[in-house]
Protein backbone atom coordinates (compact mmCIF):
# COMPACT_ATOMS: atom_id res chain seq x y z
CA UNK A 1 0.00 0.00 0.00
CA UNK A 2 2.56 2.01 0.95
CA UNK A 3 4.42 1.45 -2.58
CA UNK A 4 1.23 2.55 -4.26
CA UNK A 5 0.86 5.35 -2.67
CA UNK A 6 4.18 6.12 -3.27
CA UNK A 7 3.46 6.00 -7.15
CA UNK A 8 0.29 7.75 -7.31
CA UNK A 9 1.81 10.51 -5.57
CA UNK A 10 4.48 11.18 -8.24
CA UNK A 11 2.18 10.54 -10.91
CA UNK A 12 0.19 13.09 -10.10
CA UNK A 13 3.43 15.65 -8.69
CA UNK A 14 4.26 14.98 -12.69
CA UNK A 15 1.30 16.14 -13.80
CA UNK A 16 0.83 18.63 -11.52
CA UNK A 17 4.54 20.08 -13.05
CA UNK A 18 3.18 19.83 -16.42
CA UNK A 19 0.26 22.19 -15.67
CA UNK A 20 2.00 24.64 -13.80
CA UNK A 21 4.55 24.51 -16.94
CA UNK A 22 1.01 25.71 -18.62
CA UNK A 23 0.52 28.44 -16.09
CA UNK A 24 4.07 29.62 -16.29
CA UNK A 25 3.88 29.53 -20.45
CA UNK A 26 0.18 31.48 -20.16
CA UNK A 27 1.90 35.11 -20.25
CA UNK A 28 4.09 34.47 -22.98
CA UNK A 29 1.66 36.01 -25.59
CA UNK A 30 1.52 38.66 -23.35
CA UNK A 31 5.55 39.38 -23.67
CA UNK A 32 6.05 38.95 -27.07
CA UNK A 33 3.14 41.46 -27.89
CA UNK A 34 5.58 43.50 -25.48
CA UNK A 35 8.92 43.08 -27.77
CA UNK A 36 7.05 43.24 -31.03
CA UNK A 37 5.39 46.65 -29.85
CA UNK A 38 8.74 48.15 -27.43
CA UNK A 39 6.55 49.36 -25.07
CA UNK A 40 5.10 47.49 -21.64
CA UNK A 41 1.95 49.73 -22.11
CA UNK A 42 -0.27 49.25 -18.75
CA UNK A 43 0.99 45.76 -17.97
CA UNK A 44 1.81 45.68 -14.50
CA UNK A 45 4.78 43.98 -13.22
CA UNK A 46 3.52 42.63 -9.76
CA UNK A 47 1.84 39.57 -10.52
CA UNK A 48 5.35 38.37 -11.86
CA UNK A 49 6.89 39.81 -9.20
CA UNK A 50 4.68 38.00 -6.56
CA UNK A 51 4.83 34.63 -8.56
CA UNK A 52 9.00 35.01 -8.28
CA UNK A 53 8.75 35.31 -5.03
CA UNK A 54 6.65 32.31 -4.45
CA UNK A 55 8.53 30.20 -6.58
CA UNK A 56 11.49 31.04 -4.79
CA UNK A 57 10.22 30.47 -1.31
CA UNK A 58 8.72 27.24 -2.73
CA UNK A 59 11.99 26.59 -3.96
CA UNK A 60 13.92 26.80 -0.95
CA UNK A 61 10.98 24.64 1.35
CA UNK A 62 11.84 21.80 -1.21
CA UNK A 63 15.97 22.05 -0.42
CA UNK A 64 16.82 18.39 1.60
CA UNK A 65 17.96 21.01 4.01
CA UNK A 66 14.88 21.92 4.74
CA UNK A 67 12.13 19.37 3.55
CA UNK A 68 13.27 16.34 2.04
CA UNK A 69 12.18 14.14 -0.72
CA UNK A 70 10.77 16.87 -2.49
CA UNK A 71 12.58 16.77 -6.23
CA UNK A 72 9.26 18.02 -8.06
CA UNK A 73 8.55 20.79 -5.80
CA UNK A 74 12.23 21.74 -6.17
CA UNK A 75 11.82 21.23 -10.13
CA UNK A 76 8.61 23.35 -10.93
CA UNK A 77 9.45 26.01 -8.88
CA UNK A 78 13.12 26.21 -10.38
CA UNK A 79 10.81 26.44 -13.96
CA UNK A 80 8.94 29.23 -12.49
CA UNK A 81 11.74 30.90 -11.79
CA UNK A 82 13.17 31.07 -14.96
CA UNK A 83 10.19 32.15 -16.74
CA UNK A 84 9.75 34.83 -14.46
CA UNK A 85 12.82 36.02 -14.32
CA UNK A 86 12.55 36.44 -17.84
CA UNK A 87 9.38 37.94 -17.88
CA UNK A 88 11.05 40.73 -15.37
CA UNK A 89 13.96 41.16 -17.72
CA UNK A 90 11.77 41.89 -20.61
CA UNK A 91 9.93 44.08 -18.71
CA UNK A 92 13.11 46.01 -17.57
CA UNK A 93 14.21 47.06 -20.96
CA UNK A 94 11.00 47.78 -22.53
CA UNK A 95 9.56 49.44 -19.58
CA UNK A 96 9.88 53.50 -18.70
CA UNK A 97 12.59 55.17 -16.31
CA UNK A 98 10.13 54.97 -13.69
CA UNK A 99 8.61 51.59 -13.98
CA UNK A 100 12.38 50.49 -13.91
CA UNK A 101 12.97 51.60 -11.05
CA UNK A 102 10.04 50.41 -9.13
CA UNK A 103 10.58 47.14 -10.71
CA UNK A 104 14.50 47.22 -9.38
CA UNK A 105 13.44 48.44 -6.02
CA UNK A 106 10.76 45.50 -5.38
CA UNK A 107 13.33 43.08 -6.48
CA UNK A 108 16.05 44.45 -4.08
CA UNK A 109 13.28 44.19 -1.76
CA UNK A 110 12.95 40.57 -2.64
CA UNK A 111 16.56 39.70 -2.58
CA UNK A 112 16.86 41.19 0.83
CA UNK A 113 13.50 39.37 2.11
CA UNK A 114 15.06 35.90 0.87
CA UNK A 115 18.53 36.64 2.54
CA UNK A 116 17.31 36.94 5.45
CA UNK A 117 14.83 34.13 5.45
CA UNK A 118 17.52 31.64 4.22
CA UNK A 119 20.18 33.46 6.81
CA UNK A 120 17.62 33.23 9.71
CA UNK A 121 16.25 29.47 8.96
CA UNK A 122 19.75 27.89 8.24
CA UNK A 123 21.41 29.87 11.27
CA UNK A 124 18.64 29.26 14.13
CA UNK A 125 16.60 26.34 13.54
CA UNK A 126 18.28 23.12 12.97
CA UNK A 127 15.98 20.38 12.56
CA UNK A 128 14.34 19.77 8.91
CA UNK A 129 11.14 19.28 10.90
CA UNK A 130 11.12 22.69 12.32
CA UNK A 131 12.54 24.43 9.24
CA UNK A 132 10.07 23.07 7.28
CA UNK A 133 7.09 24.26 9.38
CA UNK A 134 8.54 27.98 9.55
CA UNK A 135 9.00 27.90 5.73
CA UNK A 136 5.82 26.14 5.17
CA UNK A 137 3.96 29.29 6.97
CA UNK A 138 5.71 31.53 4.92
CA UNK A 139 4.42 29.55 1.38
CA UNK A 140 1.17 29.48 2.58
CA UNK A 141 1.19 32.91 3.00
CA UNK A 142 2.62 34.08 -0.18
CA UNK A 143 0.86 31.38 -2.23
CA UNK A 144 -2.41 32.28 -1.13
CA UNK A 145 -1.73 36.01 -1.88
CA UNK A 146 -0.55 34.95 -5.30
CA UNK A 147 -3.86 33.00 -5.88
CA UNK A 148 -6.09 35.31 -4.43
CA UNK A 149 -4.88 38.16 -6.97
CA UNK A 150 -7.45 36.67 -9.48
CA UNK A 151 -10.38 38.24 -6.87
CA UNK A 152 -9.33 41.39 -8.81
CA UNK A 153 -10.10 39.94 -12.01
CA UNK A 154 -13.29 38.31 -10.88
CA UNK A 155 -14.93 41.59 -9.68
CA UNK A 156 -14.26 43.46 -12.84
CA UNK A 157 -15.74 40.36 -14.71
CA UNK A 158 -18.82 40.86 -12.76
CA UNK A 159 -19.16 44.79 -12.94
CA UNK A 160 -18.33 44.70 -16.79
CA UNK A 161 -20.37 41.63 -17.73
CA UNK A 162 -17.65 40.73 -19.56
CA UNK A 163 -14.52 37.87 -19.54
CA UNK A 164 -12.00 39.88 -21.45
CA UNK A 165 -9.80 40.37 -19.17
CA UNK A 166 -10.01 36.50 -17.64
CA UNK A 167 -8.54 34.37 -20.38
CA UNK A 168 -10.53 30.77 -20.26
CA UNK A 169 -7.52 28.96 -20.51
CA UNK A 170 -5.60 30.67 -17.82
CA UNK A 171 -8.92 29.94 -15.59
CA UNK A 172 -8.61 26.43 -16.62
CA UNK A 173 -4.92 25.55 -15.93
CA UNK A 174 -5.30 27.47 -12.43
CA UNK A 175 -7.91 24.55 -11.77
CA UNK A 176 -6.65 21.90 -12.31
CA UNK A 177 -3.13 23.42 -11.07
CA UNK A 178 -4.79 23.30 -7.98
CA UNK A 179 -6.75 20.16 -7.90
CA UNK A 180 -3.43 18.38 -9.12
CA UNK A 181 -1.43 19.97 -6.37
CA UNK A 182 -3.89 19.37 -3.56
CA UNK A 183 -4.43 15.88 -4.60
CA UNK A 184 -0.68 15.64 -3.91
CA UNK A 185 -0.58 17.35 -0.91
CA UNK A 186 -2.60 14.62 0.62
CA UNK A 187 -0.04 11.81 -0.57
CA UNK A 188 0.96 12.17 2.31
CA UNK A 189 -0.87 14.74 4.30
CA UNK A 190 1.33 18.35 3.57
CA UNK A 191 -0.71 21.06 4.69
CA UNK A 192 1.38 23.51 3.31
CA UNK A 193 0.49 22.80 0.21
CA UNK A 194 -3.18 21.84 0.83
CA UNK A 195 -4.32 25.31 2.03
CA UNK A 196 -2.77 27.53 -0.86
CA UNK A 197 -3.22 25.11 -3.31
CA UNK A 198 -6.66 24.29 -2.42
CA UNK A 199 -7.71 27.90 -1.99
CA UNK A 200 -6.49 28.07 -5.91
CA UNK A 201 -8.87 25.02 -6.80
CA UNK A 202 -11.65 27.42 -5.03
CA UNK A 203 -10.79 30.47 -7.08
CA UNK A 204 -10.04 28.49 -10.34
CA UNK A 205 -13.72 26.81 -10.03
CA UNK A 206 -14.84 30.11 -9.47
CA UNK A 207 -13.26 31.80 -12.37
CA UNK A 208 -15.16 29.13 -14.62
CA UNK A 209 -17.97 29.82 -13.32
CA UNK A 210 -17.93 33.35 -14.04
CA UNK A 211 -16.94 32.34 -17.69
CA UNK A 212 -19.66 30.28 -18.18
CA UNK A 213 -22.26 33.46 -16.75
CA UNK A 214 -20.51 35.92 -19.01
CA UNK A 215 -19.21 34.47 -21.79
CA UNK A 216 -22.11 34.88 -24.17
CA UNK A 217 -22.47 38.54 -23.27
CA UNK A 218 -18.75 38.71 -24.51
CA UNK A 219 -17.63 39.18 -28.27
CA UNK A 220 -14.86 36.39 -29.41
CA UNK A 221 -12.72 39.76 -29.90
CA UNK A 222 -13.04 40.17 -25.96
CA UNK A 223 -12.32 36.28 -24.74
CA UNK A 224 -9.04 36.11 -26.76
CA UNK A 225 -7.81 38.98 -24.54
CA UNK A 226 -4.54 38.77 -22.51
CA UNK A 227 -5.12 39.94 -18.62
CA UNK A 228 -3.97 44.06 -18.45
CA UNK A 229 -3.67 45.05 -14.62
CA UNK A 230 -3.74 48.45 -13.25
CA UNK A 231 0.46 49.91 -12.95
Amino acid sequence: MIINQSIIRNIIGIIGNVISCGLFLSPMPTYIQIIKSKDVKKFSPIPYLATLLNCLLWFFYGLPIVHPNSLLVITINAIGIAFEVFYLTVFLIYATRQGRLKVMKLLALETVFMIVVVTSVLLLIHTTTKRSLVVGILCIIFGTCMYASPLVVMKLVIQTKSVEFMPFTLSLASFLNGVCWTSYGFLPFYINLLVPNGLGTLFGLAQLVLYTCYFKSTSNKDARAEVELPV
